[in-house]
């Protein structure tokens, strides 16, 4: 899916794939939501997502996922069939970190549930948001996070290991997701460009010194 091809929908195809995550939490405690999200280098963020219900039979779909038209080249849709479960796989490339913003927006009532927010500060990546699963079923609930990132993991509430934070939520709770992460900042001056651009500053103020002292030094000859 090439990141130009999906510049008509900014800021609308990830809200809107979360905003399926969370209506499901709504359905009943049977179910299966996993996302999982991988930070690249430039700042922009690949994932996936299932969001399927046990399966009652050979030709149980699970729920019902539409993604519209003018979403089709950002989200792809896939069907899940694992462990008992089946549903959808939503797969989706390159997004902004603002397209990763706005759940509530584009879930409506439902994104009182779920609220998740991914933002810069410098050389760290802040994660923060919150599951509201008081009134999901314990039965047969599988609810799961996991943010894999090029840095470090400095401090999260969740599990931690490398570059990956992740989480598990329990139904009938509420979970916190925070986590602060360890990653350059790809918009930042590299250290290399720096040193290249004070090498050339120090050129330019020797070679003044060196063309005003030879001026000083052989003044030309007046007739």
């Amino acid at each position: 899916m090439p990141r130009s091809s999906r510049r008509s929908v900014p800021r609308r195809a990830l809200p809107l794939v979360l905003a399926l995550l969370v209506a499901l939490t709504a359905l009943s405690g049977c179910a299966r939501v996993r996302a999982a999200l991988a930070v690249q280098p430039d700042d922009t963020v690949n994932g996936e997502i299932v969001v399927a219900t046990p399966e009652t039979g050979p030709d149980d779909r699970g729920p019902a996922i539409t993604v519209p038209d003018d979403l089709s080249d950002a989200v792809d849709v896939t069907p899940y069939r694992q462990e008992g479960y089946t549903g959808s796989l939503l797969r989706f490339s390159g997004l902004t970190f603002d397209e990763l913003g706005d759940v509530t927006a584009a879930a409506g009532p439902a994104g009182e549930k779920v609220q998740f927010a991914l933002r810069r500060a410098g050389n760290r990546l802040v994660v923060s948001g919150k599951a509201d699963l008081t009134t999901v079923p314990v039965d047969r609930a599988d609810f799961q996070l996991k943010i894999t990132t090029p840095g470090e993991v400095l401090e999260t509430n969740g599990d931690a290991e490398a570059g990956t934070a992740s989480w598990v939520f329990d139904p009938g709770e509420v979970g916190d997701i925070s986590a602060v992460i360890d990653v350059d900042d790809p918009n930042a001056p590299s250290p290399l460009n720096w040193t290249v651009l004070m090498v050339g500053l120090v050129g330019l103020v020797i070679t003044g010194v060196v063309l005003l002292a030879r001026r000083s030094r052989n003044p030309p000859l007046r007739r």
